[in-house]
């Protein structure tokens, strides 16, 4: 039994590996060095080829790193490391709470080190080479050490409420740990920018002027009630522009960045913003919340059973059966699950991201947000015929050229 679920644990990651691998090839096949027919009043050709070559960097590098993390993995897992580690963890304590911590803690820690020259070259080389990489080495250093704390303070807190649960509930396990991953990814979607974003980036509230007056203007003609509207320092780490919308009831926020508002117009702004307050009056920031619930649920449940087979901690070379050691196991087979949910969330995002299009169109108007999109996307130097299947399997967002053809008709 041990022996099958470990070549079904390296199966499954080979699968994930080559449809990744696949799925990339078929966008590098896809493009073609003349400016396609759609493209035309888009892109120009000088901006087209360099959108390619800012893609075509992308995809090779990425060959390289997810090779190597592969290699690594199939390097520890044969080797036995997994057990190594376990057995590590157990001579320094009995603890089974402190085992699992030092277990993730240094797994996540090492393997995180063993990726930083890649990140390393993703930010300051080819990020760099096309003009869009804002951070320096200290600001790279100081995300790196918070990242970790955070990763510290919160996975650690969420692995032994688990564990406690597992451990002292007993049949009462599933429910409790809905319940708490409830409250926490609430908790969250209440107060991330409160909490969160001010440790690596300043928020600012947006000045009093023209653009203010629009945005103020819009939410009071969309019956939309919005006080806290704030600029991010995105700039600080890239050129590329975003907004999105944070919080729930009271608590609501509206983030800008302040590369986009160095980029659009106020029109193209207030666009940009009918279409994340549609996504608050279609209500898609709870339903959101509601299918992340459903899909913890359905994983939680799975771990249950997953916790009560030892066989899982012996399929990655344990001696002695464990929380952790299953938990990892878990993780790796049933990833089909995840991939499963993770292509219908993001078929429901999709939906989502045309019904907030749809909202702006038809309180703000549709040019305002065409224009606005394509500025963000040619700057970007975004892929803008992506193959379908990679769309289907990866992308959250409908291309420019799908959300331009819904806007238009």
């Amino acid at each position: 039994m041990e022996n099958t679920l470990f070549w079904i644990i390296v199966a499954l990651v080979l699968f994930d590996f080559f449809l990744g691998k696949g799925l990339s090839l078929l966008n590098l096949k896809r493009m073609t060095p003349e400016l396609p027919v759609e493209l035309k009043g888009i892109y120009d050709e000088e901006k087209y080829a360099r959108s390619q070559q800012y893609q075509k960097a992308n995809i090779r590098f990425s060959f390289v790193s997810d090779s190597f993390s592969l290699m690594v993995f199939l390097v520890v897992l044969f080797s036995g490391g997994f057990a190594w580690l376990d057995n590590w963890v157990r001579a320094l304590t009995e603890n089974g709470y402190l085992q699992s911590l030092l277990f993730f803690g240094v797994l996540g820690l090492v393997m995180d080190i063993i990726s930083i020259p890649f990140q390393l070259y993703d930010t300051f080389v080819i990020e760099e080479k096309f003009g869009f990489n804002k951070t320096t080495l200290k600001t790279f250093v100081l995300d790196k050490l918070k990242g970790w704390l955070i990763g510290a303070v919160l996975g650690g807190g969420v692995l032994m409420f688990i564990q406690w649960a597992y451990m002292a509930t007993g049949g009462w396990f599933w429910l409790i740990v809905m319940g708490g991953l409830g409250f926490f990814m609430v908790f969250m979607a209440m107060f991330y920018t409160q909490l969160i974003v001010p440790l690596f980036n300043r928020l600012t509230p947006l000045e009093e002027g023209e653009l203010k007056s629009a945005i103020e203007a819009f939410s009071h003609k969309a019956g939309f009630e919005l006080d806290n509207i704030y600029v991010i320092d995105g700039s600080k780490r890239s050129t590329k522009a975003n907004a999105y919308f944070s919080g729930l009831g009271p608590k609501k926020r509206i983030i800008l960045y302040d590369t986009l508002i160095n980029d659009l117009t106020t029109e193209e702004i207030v666009g940009v913003l009918a279409h994340e307050v549609g996504h608050y009056k279609r209500k898609h920031i709870v339903k959101g919340l509601v299918m992340s619930l459903i899909q913890t649920g359905i994983l939680v449940v799975l771990l249950w059973y997953a916790l009560s087979n030892p066989a899982l901690s012996y399929a990655l070379g344990a001696s002695v059966p464990s929380f952790h050691m299953g938990l990892l196991a878990f993780a790796f087979l049933f990833s089909p699950v995840s991939f499963i949910t993770g292509i219908i969330s993001n078929m429901m995002s999709r939906k989502f991201e045309y019904q907030a299009d749809a909202f702006a169109k038809e309180r703000y108007g549709a040019k305002s947000l065409i224009d606005a999109l394509i500025k963000l996307s040619v700057k970007s130097l975004s892929n803008l015929r992506p193959h379908p299947l990679y769309v289907f399997f990866n992308y959250s967002h409908p291309t420019l050229l799908q959300r331009m053809a819904r806007l238009k008709g």
